[in-house]
């Protein structure tokens, strides 16, 4: 088969990387596009150099917004005309899953936020939504289009498939300038998702918490922008101790150094309290059934106002090694890969999905 792997966001080539290996290794030929946004490109790169790039970032306005979604969705349908594609897969790729269902290919898509306004695309046109089993214990997807038939709980999140995809890297911080001192603190960073259709608000309370951290004399806050406009007001603070990295980065090894992990969005704020490192949440939109589950388990901390930020302070744990990550992911990879190459493989939701249908 010729699986299509379609890249819209930055944790996308990371996610799907163990994926498309475990396909090849089956026989099975892999095709890879990105949108040209955030840090997709750069690292898909890392693992497809012969990536087709096509489409750029969403611009404001929900006009232009979806004048760009309908761009995309065109150039996908005659890009995968000529590639003849078996099977499409994706994270929320909107246009792909549009395109796909254009050309009758069997799209399988994956998401793992409940309040993406835009979820009824996927669930009224894929084939197929693999989501995790929390987001089926409550009565909401199926009034944007989910079905028993199309949805595939599985149990646990989607970082949990690649977190331990990767070789530590103990010069991650050195390159960036920052020396791990015996009483450097190191915080790790990631902007809100500005600009995204499920984060429509500000968030000052990022800019405040930075303020906070960055006045902390032993203290190195190392910044993960999103875009060149989120770099370039960073830069315009004129922050002590801030450190703002102008590629994409070894980010897994960097939160796996760190003290702290402050998340603004939603998937690296998951890596880091998955990782094991003390982790805070100040995303500004509703908040999502899967950092909920980390909220309750003690792994990830929601802060609402700065004064509630943790001490700055080294970590008194050290977090989860690579290769006891990789034992995890490995029921979750075979999970993916079966909802692609086994379409016709219908699997039951949980007793939980059933009753929140009625």
């Amino acid at each position: 088969m010729r699986i299509w792997i379609d890249l819209s966001n930055s944790p996308h080539p990371l996610l799907f990387a163990p994926i498309a290996r475990r396909l090849e290794g089956l026989g099975h030929e892999v095709l890879v596009t990105a949108r040209d946004n955030a840090q997709t490109v750069e690292l898909a790169r890392r693992h497809w150099r012969d990536v087709e790039v096509i489409g750029g970032p969403s611009p404001g306005g929900g006009a232009a917004k979806a004048r760009a979604a309908l761009d995309r969705i065109r150039r996908l349908i005659s890009w995968a005309r000529a590639e003849h594609p078996d099977g499409a897969l994706s994270h929320n790729s909107y246009a792909q899953i549009a395109a796909a269902r254009a050309l009758r290919i069997h799209a399988v898509t994956a998401m793992d936020y409940e309040h993406q306004p835009a979820n009824h695309i996927a669930f009224r046109l894929a084939n197929t939504v693999l989501l995790p089993r929390v987001l089926t214990e409550g009565g909401g997807l199926w009034r944007m289009g989910a079905t028993r038939s199309k949805c595939r709980p599985y149990d646990g999140l989607k970082e949990e498939l690649y977190l331990g995809d990767f070789s530590l890297n103990p010069e991650a911080l050195a390159a960036l300038g920052v020396e791990r001192g015996p009483e450097t603190v190191v915080v790790i960073a990631r902007t809100p998702p500005s600009g995204a259709l499920y984060h429509r608000s500000d968030n000052p309370l990022f800019t405040q918490a930075l303020r906070v951290v960055c006045a902390e004399r032993n203290a190195r806050c190392v910044v993960l922008t999103r875009r060149p406009e989120q770099r370039r007001e960073l830069i315009a603070l004129d922050l002590p101790n801030l450190v703002l990295p102008e590629r994409a980065v070894d980010a897994r090894s960097l939160m796996h150094a760190s003290d702290l992990v402050i998340g603004a969005g939603g998937t690296m704020t998951r890596e880091g309290a998955l990782l094991g490192v003390p982790t805070v949440s100040l995303f500004a939109g509703r908040t999502a059934a899967v950092d909920l589950w980390l909220e309750q388990r003690g792994k990830l901390r929601r802060v609402q106002k700065v004064g509630d930020l943790p001490p700055v302070r080294r970590r008194e744990i050290e977090p989860h090694d690579p290769e006891e990550l990789r034992a995890r992911s490995e029921r979750l990879i075979r999970e993916f890969v079966a909802a692609v190459v086994e379409p016709q493989t219908v699997v039951r939701p949980a007793a939980a999905w059933a009753s929140a249908r009625g």
